[in-house]
């Protein structure tokens, strides 16, 4: 009978420890990440990762907050990618105007609805945000992005990257923050990720 109790309160200590490693960092109203991102357009010579051909398309790097998170195990695609952040910058980083949205996140896009009007014009919201499939360079990377949570401002740097398969399939990075819809989703091979905060 006194197992009971103490799997129970294992259960109870579980959940409590996933609620808090896993909720939301809230900010105040105003831009936490001010810059768009940086992009050097240049091609560099491909390399192979899991029988994938991967081809630099252009040095990216950018400062962000985290609107949205999505894994992935299943599919082509999370054989390199396992996971998708939603990331805003600019008005997007700001809560004035993320609290008049509604975000969420599935099948490799981001979405984002509003009860009435827009709180910025669309054209702001498509230039200042943008779902990123991160191909992770290395174990502690995938680390790092498997922690991430929605709120934190994260730092990475890396490649905009197009990838190809023996047989004729292909992923290719967005190389533009101004599109939208299919296709429109950057691939980034993320080299180093930081957190604000925990860079040390």
């Amino acid at each position: 009978m006194r197992l009971v109790p103490v799997l129970l309160l294992i259960a109870v200590s579980a959940g409590a420890w996933n609620h808090f490693s896993t909720r939301s960092i809230s900010h105040g109203e105003g831009a936490v990440a001010t810059q768009a991102p940086v992009q050097v357009d240049r091609a560099l010579p491909p390399f192979f990762v899991e029988g994938y051909q991967i081809t630099p398309a252009a040095e990216f790097s950018l400062e962000a907050r985290v609107l949205s998170t999505e894994k992935y195990r299943i599919g082509r695609e999370a054989d390199l990618s396992p996971i998708d952040l939603a990331l805003g910058w600019g008005p997007m980083s700001d809560s004035a105007v993320l609290d008049r949205l509604q975000i969420s996140h599935g099948n490799r896009f981001y979405f984002y609805r509003w009860p009435d009007q827009p709180p910025i014009p669309l054209s702001d919201i498509v230039e200042n945000s943008a779902n990123m499939h991160m191909i992770p360079a290395s174990d502690e990377v995938k680390t790092r992005l498997d922690k991430v949570r929605v709120g934190q401002v994260v730092a990475l740097s890396g490649y905009l990257v197009r990838v190809q398969a023996p047989d004729g399939w292909h992923w290719n990075s967005s190389m533009t923050r101004s599109d939208s819809g299919n296709g429109a989703c950057e691939l980034v091979w993320v080299e180093n990720l930081t957190v604000r905060g925990e860079e040390n």
